[in-house]
Order: structure tokens, then C-alpha cells, then sequence
């Protein structure tokens, strides 16, 4: 709808003299819909923006503008008001367009071709491979998953990509971690480090390594803990205390041996991880192991073309990164000076390497815990000579649960967490999904967990789905009383849909293609969901003050078209969302 009103404000400038003579930029004029439905439906800002320009008044030269308006069936009437502003009453045929468009483009309804010809990859969830997902990771899930097809939807060719941070020393502890489980079971008997992965998940891998190597790779808890420092407990020191452990691992097993333990351990948990993503309809194009930045050479590569910019110095035997030449706080080391390469050394390589397949826009999604990272990272970009909005860091605040009022508590080390396995299993995908979309990423969220299983109004999931359900209950009804509809067939007559409550959802239902651009341009999926909850709202009021199966056939006709638009919106929203659309409730 303004992409019409816009045209039809093009038409004008040829009529009036002054805007002949004067170029002028048509991205500064704004139309956006108005707050009060005495103001009319939209509003335009034309005649205020070009009135700067030209020096001229601008009420008169928006009187000007109306008089040479073209006439549309679509537009009812156009008034000057306030400072300049131009207000568009539409007529009752411009809504009635917007319900042949959704019959027309069914599913397709809300996509668009912006991002057509542009390539973007999404990296999301990327969560270390040391334990199961749990529900905080469930929202950068569902968050990515939902970006990454709001993006499609508006044109953008996208591909997924989970980063399998399978190299350094987070790998090492649950190597170790295992290792010790295994020993474990061989009947050796020790206190298990304060900073190793105890959950349950450990003792199952432990397990599968035991029965299928028996008691080959057991020492003795004397070689194991030879020259280890204390452990915290102990008075010591918790990480000192691993790192010996980790040291002793791997000169007890050798390299082949304990490279095996670790991919045991990896293969495991990184199967049971993909397989929660799958079941929570989260699909991956591409799982990039880190391990090949360094076996592929893409690591050397990146630090050398970082090298060649002139932003590295050498200091106390390591390589550095000048990263306060671009605005970081302070400079960043890239290799240690026993020749290992930092974490940042990766993070460089890894974005280097995206930048070389030929995307034309990276969307990193992380924790809000590696807001520190963002400005890092741009650097690197910036002294690459890329520009930095080519790379869009979203950061997602994990979402804390609550049951019963009382929050509860999220742990990998510890082991005691709650999954996101464990929470599909009690809300439903469908529930967690919508949940952890509701609110912008970057904010706080307490997830509901029996708000999320009750079946009420007060439940945003239910009550849309319940709205879907609802209209198909009347179409089942419909057949029961065997009257025909045939949406393509029907001759339908849309002006029969003059209740105030029709016009409510149509003027709703016009909004969605433009949410749906603004919402994929701004990252913000929850406005899809926001928007749903409106559109089943003004639905439920219709469904609750109007009969639709009437003994008039025209009538019956019109508002059964209406409410399969609504279903369809409907439909189309919650797909976006990944939430499914029951025809029963």
C-alpha cells in the first residue's frame, strides 16, 4: 500500500513547476500509517521535506500537491493537516484489494524481492561440543532459525552455519573429563577435579569407551596425578590443577590415543546436539570444525593477510593485533610465545575465511556474554579493509526458566542444568519456539515454563494457533451443512464486508508484508509474533460479535473468504516462526 501511495506521488511532479525544475532525494519522504483513524490511514511527510528544499511554505505547497493528485478507486478522500502533512483516507476497495491478494498469493503472501541477489551467511547457536544444549542455547536457536527465514522470505539467499569449536583447551578439559570417568570404571578411585564436566552425560561416553577398549588405556592414580598442582578444595588451584591433569593425559596416552578419547567424547555430543537442533526444526547448510582452519592452512592465511596490513607488532615473543588503532580497548594478542594461537587467532581466521566465499553480508549470532568480542572482531575487519557493516553481531541473552515461581539452574560443568531436549519434551516445540522469540534478543527473558504449557488466552502461542483451529472449524462446519465454497470460483463480493469488525481485520491483515520487510531488515523477529497475536485478536473479536455461515450467500461468501485470509496470514506467520498450524485444538 505505500509503495502505491508513493507512485501516485511520483505522478504529481511532473503538474507542479517548481518541482520540475528541482531534483530532490524520494528516500526522504516518509509515509507511514497513522495512529488515529480520524487522521486517515496513511500519512505523508512530501510537501514538509520539499518545502526545506525549494524555500518555499509548505502547506501551500502540499495544497498544491492534493490538486494534482491523480484520482484512485483506492483512495476515498485526501486532506491537508497540521504543518504540511498529507493524510490518505482509503476507500473500502483498497482493502478489499489486500483479501484478493492473499487468495491470490497464498503461502507467497508477505514475500518480496529486497534482498534478491544477495548472499548472507547466518552463523548461529555454535555452542561449545562439551555437553547438551540447554535452554539457554535454545534461544539463540530458535532466534537464528527464524532470522534465517525471515531473510529468505524477503528474497535474501541464505546459508546456515554452525561454527564446532573442537580445538583448544575446552576440548582438552572434556577430554580429561571423559579420561577420568573411564578410569573410573576401571575401578581406579580419586576425587574428580572441581573444573572438570561432571554431568551424567560424561559417565555415558566414559561408559561407551570402556566397553569398547576394556582397560587399555588405564593408569594408575599415581601417574595420573604425578606433579599435578591441589585442587581448589584442596586450597590449590582449580584451572592449575586441570592443566596438569590435561598434561598428564596427554603424555600417558600419546597423540593417537588421546585424540581418540576426544573425538569420542566430540562424536557424541555433537551427534546429540545435531540431532536437538533437528528435532527443533533447526537445519544447518554447513557444520565448520575449527579444526580445519589449522589443517586446511586457512589459520596461517588469516594472521598473514592481517600481517600485511601493518597492525601486528611483536612483543615479549608474541604476535599482537593494534586493535586499538580501531577502537578496542586494548590490543589484542594473536599468538602466544610458546607459538600457540589465541582463541582470537580462530575467531580472525574463521571470519577471513567467510568473507573469502564471497558473502555479501556475515550475521554472527553469540551469547551477550562475548559483547566484549564485537568491537574486536570489527577491527579486524576494518584493518582487512572490509567495511564494517558488512558483519551484523547479534547478541542473545540466554533465557533463565521458571517453574513454580522459582528460577532454576544452568550449569555445563556442574551438570546440573535443564536441556533444551528436557524442555521440548515438557512445552512442546511449538511453545519453546514462539517463547524464546517473543522479545527482542538482546533483552532479558524469563521464560514462563507453565505459562508456556497452559491452554488459555493468556498462552500467545495457544491463542493464535487456536484462532487457526477456530476458522477451520468453521469451514468443517460449512461442509457438515453442505454448503459450497470455492474461494477461487466463488463470485465474491467484498463489499458486503462492512462491519466495522471486518474492516479492523483488513486493515491488519494489509499491514503483514510490510512487517515482514521491516522485521527481516531489522533482524527483530518478534514483531512477527506480536503482529500474530493482534491479528487473532481482532479475529476472536469478529468470531465472537458475527455469524459467518448465514442464510445470505453473499454475505456467507465474503466473510468466509475474510477469515481464510486470516488463517492463511496466520499460517504463513507461524511458518516463518517454525510453530505449527493445528486445524483442531
Amino acid at each position: 500500500m505505500k509503495i502505491f501511495l508513493k507512485n501516485l506521488l511520483e505522478k504529481t511532479f511532473t503538474s507542479i513547476t517548481e518541482l520540475r525544475a528541482h531534483p530532490f532525494d524520494l528516500e526522504s519522504i516518509v509515509i507511514e500509517r497513522t495512529r488515529q483513524q480520524s487522521h486517515g490511514d496513511f500519512s505523508c511527510n512530501i510537501a514538509m521535506v520539499l518545502a526545506k528544499q525549494l524555500g518555499t511554505n509548505p502547506r501551500q505547497l502540499a495544497e498544491k500537491i492534493i490538486a494534482v493528485i491523480p484520482k484512485s478507486d483506492l483512495v476515498e478522500k485526501i486532506e491537508l493537516a497540521g504543518p504540511g502533512f498529507i493524510n490518505f483516507f482509503l476507500a473500502p476497495a483498497a482493502y478489499h484489494q489486500v483479501v484478493q491478494n492473499i487468495i491470490e498469493q497464498g503461502d507467497n503472501y508477505g514475500f518480496s524481492k529486497i534482498g534478491k541477489g544477495k548472499k548472507i551467511l547466518l552463523e548461529y547457536v555454535s555452542a561449545n561440543p562439551t555437553g547438551p544444549l540447554h535452554v539457554g542455547h535454545g534461544r539463540g536457536a530458535a532466534y537464528g532459525a527464524t532470522l534465517a527465514t525471515l531473510l529468505e522470505t524477503v528474497g535474501y539467499q541464505v546459508s546456515r552455519e554452525y561454527y564446532v569449536n573442537d580445538a583448544g583447551r575446552q576440548m582438552d578439559i572434556l577430554a580429561t573429563s571423559i579420561w577420568l570417568r573411564y578410569l573410573d570404571l576401571c575401578g581406579e578411585k580419586f576425587a574428580f577435579p572441581a573444573n572438570g564436566y561432571q554431568g551424567d552425560y560424561i559417565w555415558d561416553v566414559a561408559a561407551t569407551l570402556h566397553r569398547e577398549n576394556n582397560d587399555a588405556y588405564q593408569h594408575g592414580v599415581t601417574a595420573v596425578f604425578q606433579n599435578v598442582p591441589a585442587d581448589e578444595p584442596a586450597g590449590g588451584d582449580k584451572e592449575k590443577h586441570i592443566d596438569g591433569l590435561i598434561a598428564n593425559a596427554k603424555k600417558l596416552l600419546g597423540e593417537n590415543i588421546y585424540r581418540q578419547v576426544l573425538d569420542t567424547g566430540l562424536d557424541a555430543i555433537l551427534g546429540d546436539i545435531r540431532k536437538d537442533l533437528q528435532e527443533f526444526g533447526v537445519v544447518y547448510d554447513e557444520w565448520f570444525r575449527e579444526r580445519t582452519l589449522v589443517d586446511s592452512g586457512a589459520l596461517k592465511h588469516g594472521i598473514e593477510r592481517l600481517k600485511n596490513t601493518g597492525h601486528t607488532f611483536e612483543k615479549a615473543g608474541a604476535l599482537w593485533f593494534r586493535s586499538t588503532d580501531f577502537g578496542d580497548e586494548k590490543d589484542r594478542v594473536l599468538i602466544r610465545e610458546n607459538g600457540a594461537p589465541t582463541y582470537f587467532a580462530s575467531d580472525i581466521a574463521y571470519h577471513v575465511n567467510k568473507l573469502e566465499r564471497g558473502y555479501d553480508q556475515l550475521i554472527d549470532i553469540w551469547g551477550a556474554d562475548h559483547h566484549g568480542y564485537v568491537p574486536r572482531v570489527k577491527a579486524v575487519l576494518a584493518a582487512l579493509g572490509e567495511a564494517a557493516e558488512k558483519l551484523d553481531v547479534a547478541l542473545v541473552q540466554f533465557a533463565v526458566l521458571y517453574q513454580n515461581g522459582k528460577k532454576m539452574q544452568m550449569s555445563t560443568r556442574s551438570g546440573e542444568f535443564v536441556t533444551l531436549r528436557e524442555l521440548r519434551q515438557e512445552v512442546g516445540n511449538d511453545a519453546a519456539r514462539f517463547f524464546y522469540v517473543m522479545r527482542k534478543s538482546e533483552q532479558h527473558m524469563d521464560f514462563d515454563l507453565d505459562l508456556a504449557k497452559s491452554q488459555s488466552n493468556d498462552n500467545p502461542v495457544y491463542y493464535i494457533q487456536y484462532a487457526h483451529a477456530r476458522i477451520c472449524s468453521v469451514f468443517r462446519q460449512l461442509k457438515e451443512k453442505r454448503l459450497s465454497f470455492d474461494i477461487k470460483q466463488n463470485d465474491l463480493d467484498f463489499n458486503f464486508l462492512n462491519e466495522g469488525h471486518e474492516r479492523d481485520l483488513m486493515v491488519t491483515l494489509s499491514k503483514y508484508p510490510e512487517l515482514i520487510e521491516n522485521a527481516a531488515l531489522s533482524h527483530d523477529p518478534h514483531h512477527v509474533g506480536h503482529y500474530l497475536r493482534d491479528l487473532a485478536n481482532d479475529f476472536h473479536t469478529y468470531y465472537n460479535a458475527h455469524t459467518f455461515i448465514t442464510d445470505d450467500a453473499k454475505i456467507r461468501d465474503a466473510r468466509l473468504a475474510l477469515i481464510s485470509t486470516v488463517r492463511q496470514v496466520i499460517k504463513n506467520g507461524l511458518t516463518i516462526l517454525g510453530v505449527s498450524v493445528p486445524e483442531s485444538m
